[in-house]
């Protein structure tokens, strides 16, 4: 029988290119006995573990290590857990090692954790430094903590090693057992070019750049290899195998670690928790005497937490909520299944009330099937992590770890990674991103036998072949590791006890372990999101604050608006939150809404599959067709969404009523039928009808509804979850009606960086109505604001204008207290170390020195004028700056003829991304009365509509067909975005010589959507 005492895995982050999938068939071949896993980290050990007892092998969990000898020299090391306690020692030591700046292990901390850790000594790493006379001393220390555990661990890479005798003579010198090993790097010996790359690509050093002195012996070894390799010392081999079958581990997948909340001496977390509960929900209702269903739906909610043992669990949310709200943390409504809790309603982790939405608390924790309990929270992205840190600093640093994720080299990412690392040319590397489709998961193997060009392109030249195979070979390997965007773990124990950490952000560990793996160790993960909409909310409460003087409270926003049901119903929803795709606004158009459940209909229907009943919810809820129940009895349950069953509480109510299930039964029900495994849809029909028959219904009826739950089941949305983003969406949706500046304002500031983006947004403001003032040296801040109901232009948004000149200009502008009147009043007072070309010329072209009274091209010949006399000028020296103006005159402008229009425009593209003054189309539009779409329209009109449109040239592109013929593509652009247009020959040739940059063209033709983007099929096309 063959062991493998030495695989590094692909985990290791291109340190090796071994995959597990790979692996085990291999191992299975060779009728391998055991393998032990020696990663640098203990990245991947889980799957490792898993699917090799999976496969009959038995696996072993081991760390490569680099031992301290002084500061400049290491001992290379490889440890294998022997038993659970050794395994607790290797998380604590891999832990250790990731937390330290080196990366290398003191010889204390090794000793302090060697029970039950067997330790192999590699002779031949390091140029032979475990064979210097200065590192004698460490083997006896490492003996001395461990007597029983110390290896010599010989490999034979191309052939006997030169200090072979020497590491033999080390064993015998202090009466060590030598094992037979061999690192393994790369699955198979024709790896080693693509494992080269892989290292190259994780160094950064191009292949033409490396040092190609070592020798790569490195595949992993067949049975016969092994054996022929040590033919001659068996008994090594024998000391592998026996080595790795001593170490035995078994980790458990059936511990959970519930974290407790710190009380007072005598509390429990059980009495503590219904104490505030039934606080809260007399606060929630605003009465003493809670209403018998409240009252009851709380007992048995707070029976079902505390038999699972959850109690201190919704504490320590509660907690951390609390924190949120009294540090004026914006949070969300809720997320997920979490809503339906009325135990979250009272403590404020979620804002819905479960009863008045009829929501099942069994969604969330089934007593039928006991799961961790998972309430994921929104807070504003911009001051979540302050949430985490207030929950690290309650709980302790080695309690609170955040979640690793690991990214893998996509088709893409590798394709140009490996070009890199083969110093192919800038352009080429361009020409791949071209040839490989950016559809999301799309693999190399796809992209080859989809794309043609690619094929022709690859055959052009040998290297690229060459290129391809070591791609993929290296595709979907994890190549970094960065953090989890939400998760957060904490335990009641020490996380090194469970799992290793690594140094992580903001003082706060992270965990060697992603999501999956940290939820199979028993850990508890919560999920701490930022959401970029709740600080777009927060920004227009400030905003509304400032310009209104109301403090606007978001949940005592009335649901029954009348301006907000207006915008909705017009499909008015750029900006907000779920409801702003084109295809989200038809069926706002089309429902009509005119109570809050329809947006939660919407919401939940708006999704591939189920959105083809948008059409017949609005027929029924306008009366233009008859609502039809499957059942009259299951008429509550329906005649909200008039009939069409729209929610999996839908699915779960429909069982309780027709089959006698209990809420938990029909959850498990609903569960298994999504899953769509044919013996199990049997079982549940069999349990369904029987069911429903003790109740008296027929068989057929019986039938008929199941078949229904089995259609809808894929279709069904957690209505807890629409409900609690419809509250967001809603928000939104009344902020826009009831407060547009602030809203507005707050979108352009998010959208500052997309000048695209911007673009729309300024448009549809001011096409409803509102003033966008220019920006302004003495009255424009960082962000977007509204100024005397007018927004004010963002001078965070010209291209060019730092943020470290914006941060000294408004800290000048604060401590003068008067604004300033000239370039050279500008100038003077920021210094030359501020007032520089690069930043004053955007601003200038931007418009945001207007207000000094001169044109912009005398500004722009102000500049070095200005400059200079800054240079003169002491900042601050009043008394100097008077005496220079009585010596020298007042400084002068160079006064230059004023700016064309043009270029005056020209330049505000340059600079912002768009035209802020007038677009030029604007004042054309009372020429063309037979134009019939604008930019903004093109969404929502149909499939190959004919429509009259007219634009101005942004760029165009000339090619010739496969008969040789001329035709183009041309994008062109109005006040509100683009569209690029398809010239055929026939149209083209109206007016091939003649196209060009910034012309206006008035163009007829047919609209495509192709890839969810407009295009125009020109058939007339004219110059202007």
């Amino acid at each position: 029988m063959t062991v493998y005492p030495q695989i590094r895995t692909s985990a290791d982050l291109l340190k090796s290119t071994i995959r597990i999938d790979e692996l085990i068939p291999f191992l299975q071949q060779q009728q391998a006995k055991s393998c032990a896993m020696v990663n640098t980290k203990l990245y991947g050990l889980l799957p490792f573990m898993f699917q090799l007892k999976k496969a009959g092998i038995h696996p072993v969990a081991g760390l490569t290590i680099e031992l301290e000898q002084t500061e400049q020299e290491t001992l290379p090391l490889v440890l294998y857990a022997k038993t659970n306690v050794g395994y607790k020692n290797l998380l604590k030591i891999a832990s250790s090692i990731a937390i330290r700046p080196n990366e290398t292990l003191p010889l204390r901390w090794l000793t302090a954790y060697a029970q039950d850790i067997a330790f192999v000594v590699l002779p031949f790493k390091n140029q032979q430094a475990w064979l210097q006379p200065e590192a004698q001393e460490v083997v006896q220390a490492l003996k001395e903590a461990n007597a029983a555990n110390v290896y010599v661990g010989i490999s034979r890479v191309n052939g006997v090693h030169p200090f072979e005798v020497q590491a033999v003579e080390l064993a015998q010198r202090h009466q060590l057992q030598v094992i037979a090993t061999h690192e393994s790097l790369y699955m198979y010996e024709q790896d080693v070019f693509a494992y080269e790359v892989a290292q190259a690509i994780e160094s950064g050093v191009k292949l033409n750049d490396r040092d190609y002195e070592q020798q790569y012996d490195s595949h992993v070894l067949t049975a016969n290899e092994w054996h022929t390799r040590f033919s001659d010392q068996p008994n090594w081999l024998q000391a592998a195998e026996q080595l790795l079958a001593s170490c035995q581990v078994e980790i458990s997948l059936n511990d959970v670690y519930m974290p407790k909340f710190p009380l007072q001496q005598g509390e429990t977390a059980e009495h503590v928790l219904q104490q505030q509960v039934h606080m809260g929900l007399q606060r929630r209702l605003q009465t003493e005497q809670l209403p018998h269903q409240y009252a009851e739906r709380m007992h048995y909610e707070l029976q079902v937490i505390q038999s699972m043992g959850y109690s201190d669990y919704f504490l320590i949310v509660a907690d951390f909520m609390h924190f949120a709200r009294d540090q004026h943390i914006l949070t969300g409504p809720g997320r997920g299944s979490s809503a339906s809790s009325l135990i979250a309603y009272a403590l404020e982790i979620t804002q819905v009330d479960p009863l008045y939405y009829d929501l099942l608390f069994e969604r969330f924790l089934n007593p039928e099937r006991v799961t961790l309990p998972d309430i994921d929270i929104d807070f504003i992205d911009t001051r979540r992590h302050e949430v985490i840190e207030y929950v690290a600093k309650k709980y302790g640093k080695q309690y609170v770890a955040q979640i690793i994720t690991f990214g893998t080299l996509s088709a893409k990412a590798v394709a140009r990674d490996v070009a890199r690392m083969f110093n192919f040319e800038s352009e080429t590397l361009e020409m791949i991103s071209k040839l490989i489709p950016n559809k999301p998961g799309i693999t190399l193997q796809e992209a080859y036998a989809n794309s043609e060009n690619l094929r022709k392109w690859m055959d052009a030249e040998p290297i690229r072949h060459k290129w391809f195979q070591t791609a993929l070979r290296l595709e979907g390997l994890p190549r970094n590791a960065s953090t989890h965007a939400a998760g957060v773990v904490l335990s009641p124990v020490p996380l090194v006890d469970v799992v290793p950490i690594e140094q992580g952000h903001d003082d706060i560990y992270l965990t060697q372990w992603p999501m999956l793996e940290i939820e199979q160790t028993g850990l508890l993960k919560i999920d701490f999101l930022g959401l970029r909409n709740l600080t777009i909310l927060d920004q227009i409460r400030k905003s509304i604050q400032f310009t209104h003087q109301i403090e606007l409270q978001f949940n005592q926003i009335p649901l029954n608006d009348a301006k907000t049901f207006e915008l909705l119903q017009r499909g008015d929803t750029v900006g907000i939150f779920q409801l702003e795709s084109d295809g989200m606004k038809n069926a706002l158009r089309e429902i009509k809404p005119t109570h809050f459940l329809d947006i939660v209909a919407v919401n939940a229907l708006y999704r591939p599959g189920p959105m083809q009943f948008i059409p017949v919810y609005a027929s029924r809820k306008h009366k233009l067709e008859s609502v039809v129940m499957p059942h009259p009895d299951l008429t509550p349950i329906l005649q909200e969404t008039y009939g069409v069953i729209v929610y999996q509480e839908q699915i779960m109510r429909i069982a309780n009523v027709m089959a006698g299930f209990t809420i938990g039964e029909a959850d498990l029900l609903r569960r298994a039928v999504s899953k769509k495994k044919r013996e199990v849809l049997e079982q549940q029909r069999d349990a369904f009808v029987k069911g429903s028959l003790k109740k008296g219904y027929t068989k057929q009826v019986a039938q008929e509804v199941y078949e229904l739950i089995v259609r809808f089941a894929d279709y069904g949305f957690p209505k807890s979850h629409a409900v609690a983003y419809s509250i967001i969406s809603y928000q939104m949706a009344y902020l826009k009606a009831n407060f547009p500046v602030n809203f507005y304002a707050a979108l352009l500031t998010n959208a500052t960086g997309n000048s695209d983006k911007l673009m729309q947004i300024l448009a549809e403001a001011k096409a409803n109505g509102i003033e966008v003032l220019p920006p302004s040296i003495n009255r424009s801040v960082r962000h977007f604001k509204v100024e005397n109901g007018k927004i004010r232009f963002s001078l965070s948004a010209i291209k060019g204008v730092s943020q470290p000149f914006l941060q000294q200009l408004m800290q000048a502008r604060k401590e003068r207290q008067q604004p300033f009147d000239s370039i050279f009043d500008l100038a003077v007072t920021l210094t030359t170390a501020h007032f520089q070309r690069k930043v004053v010329e955007p601003l200038i072209k931007a418009g945001a020195f207007d207000e000094f009274g001169k044109d912009r091209a005398t500004l722009l010949a102000t500049i070095e004028g200005a400059q200079k006399q800054a240079d003169f000028m002491r900042p601050g020296g009043d008394d100097l700056f008077e005496g220079a103006i009585m010596a020298f005159g007042k400084p002068k402008y160079n006064e230059m003829s004023g700016m064309p229009e043009k270029i005056k425009l020209q330049y505000e593209k340059e600079v912002l991304g768009f035209y802020l003054s007038d677009h030029p189309i604007v004042r054309m539009r009372a020429h063309f009365q037979e134009v019939n779409a604008t930019m903004q329209t093109l969404p929502t009109l149909k499939d190959n509509a004919y429509i009259r449109i007219i634009g101005i040239v942004s760029e165009f592109r000339q090619l010739r067909t496969k008969r040789g013929e001329l035709m183009a593509f041309v994008t062109i652009e109005d006040e509100f975005g683009s569209v690029s247009c398809t010239l055929f020959p026939k149209e083209y040739e109206q007016v091939v010589g003649k196209l060009q940059e910034d012309v206006l063209l008035y163009v007829e033709g047919f609209l495509e959507q192709r890839f969810k983007k407009a295009q125009i099929k020109v058939k007339q096309i004219t110059i202007h």
